[in-house]
């Protein structure tokens, strides 16, 4: 299979390309920090807003809506001026965003103040990854983009052990202020040290004209490797996005009877596990390059299995469950990254800025759309009460139709991409052929 944004045929260039990575690394996790900060502060949102966690709760859906939607502009102006530039302007949009949250009175500044951090947030990840083809051998790639979003955790952790005590230390105005220096670090990084590609090599950037940018979108976004990713993305990361986002928590201590310390040490658990898992799916991503939707595949049925398992289980789970369905959850991070791993070997790197944007909105979409769902669901048999155990039971099988969706999805792009491989000379062989021959193979060998 032939990779045009993998061309880098040595084993990268050196020192420069682990400093360019791990600049774009500290700008992931810095951003990401911030996106989470709400997630952790929560309580002290409310009460520097006077208002309650559920309103506070709708800046996550404003937040993740707007990620969504900014990927395929973000897209275009990567593909357009680099990573360098996007990297730096992310992380001020999402620092000048903290600030505008710090100094925030009211509501609809808060809001405004959220918007623009998701623009920035949108900005990064995708630019790291851009740079990754540039800077290392093709077959490190895979690895790589997992290690990438590995650091989502780190920000995570980040919110936990930074963010937070900076809050209750300080105080609202003067802890988020402290906290979005890192912001202007990470800035002055990126400017001076990611460069989009190495010396002497092109820089990978192209300046369409802009009558002919709503046809190259559409290109990307027909093309099948842009449509499997996009639905690998979906289907893997919807339920991880909600679980984490929204309804995650209060299903563990409202549905499942967990202490709020209980309910934490899970989390935790979520985010140590997807680190785990991110290098293992890379690596096993890498080595079968055939079978890369397949591995998504058995990723996304075994989260299908958990869930089906816990939200079956007569009143509430046993611990081992809600063990197994975290570590599953947290498999499916790193499994929406396979999803990249489709543009990146099957379009030009010109144009992998626009289609990981289209790959990314997929679990996105999908986790707002649920987040949504799911909340109006509540409200409505709740009758404006406190939701029950088996009303969050009942809201979390809302899942169904999204996995049916997704799969679908991923079925009728895979048929495409293979077909257009075959066209190419690239043939998938079936299980019947690799089975028989792995015995023809071991017959010999005797």
């Amino acid at each position: 299979m032939v990779a045009p944004g993998g061309d880098v045929s040595n084993n990268g260039y050196g020192r420069a390309a682990w400093v360019v990575w791990g600049v774009g690394l500290f700008a992931y996790a810095v951003v990401v920090m911030h996106r989470t900060s709400l997630g952790v502060a929560g309580l002290e949102a409310a009460d520097h807003f006077n208002t309650t966690p559920g309103v506070i709760s709708t800046f996550v859906v404003l937040q993740l809506a707007t990620y969504a939607i900014a990927q395929v502009p973000v897209g275009l102006l990567l593909d357009r001026f680099g990573s360098r530039i996007l990297l730096t302007a992310g992380v001020l949009l999402a620092g000048g965003g903290q600030v505008l949250l710090a100094f925030a009175e009211d509501l609809p500044l808060a809001y405004a103040a959220r918007l623009l951090l998701g623009v920035g947030d949108a900005c990064i990840f995708n630019s790291v990854l851009r740079l990754l083809p540039r800077w290392f051998d093709a077959r490190r790639v895979p690895v790589l983009s997992q290690v990438t979003g590995m650091f989502a955790a780190i920000g995570q952790i980040a919110a936990v052990g930074v963010v937070l005590p900076l809050i209750q230390g300080y105080g609202w105005t003067t802890g988020l202020l402290i906290a979005s220096t890192t912001c202007v670090v990470s800035a002055v990084a990126s400017a001076v040290f990611v460069r989009n590609s190495p010396r002497g090599e092109p820089t990978a950037v192209v300046a369409d004209p802009l009558r002919e940018i709503p046809r190259n979108i559409l290109g990307v976004t027909k093309h099948p490797a842009t449509q499997l990713g996009f639905w690998i993305h979906f289907t893997s990361g919807f339920s991880m996005n909600t679980f984490l986002f929204m309804w995650g928590m209060p299903y563990l201590i409202v549905g499942q009877g967990l202490s709020q310390l209980e309910a934490s040490g899970l989390f935790t658990l979520l985010s140590v596990a997807s680190m785990v898992a991110g290098p293992i799916v890379g690596a096993l991503t890498a080595r079968h390059p055939l079978r890369r939707s397949n591995l998504a595949l058995i990723v996304i049925g075994s989260l299908i299995v958990a869930w089906t398992l816990v939200l079956a289980w007569p009143g509430k789970a046993p611990a081992l469950l809600l063990f197994v369905l975290v570590i599953v959850i947290a498999v499916n991070g790193p499994g929406t990254g396979i999803g990249f791993d489709f543009p990146r070997t099957n379009l030009p790197v010109t144009r992998l800025g626009a289609a990981n944007g289209v790959v990314i909105a997929g679990g996105f979409t999908g986790g707002t759309v649920l987040i949504l769902v799911m909340g109006v669901f509540l409200d409505w048999i709740a009758g404006g009460e406190q939701y029950t155990a088996q009303d969050l039971r009942w809201a979390w099988m809302l899942q169904a139709p999204f996995f049916a969706i997704g799969i679908a999805g991923i079925l009728l792009s895979r048929r495409r991409l293979r077909a257009l491989m075959a066209a190419q000379g690239v043939i998938v062989p079936s299980w019947r052929e690799v089975v028989e021959r792995i015995r023809r193979s071991r017959g010999s060998a005797g």
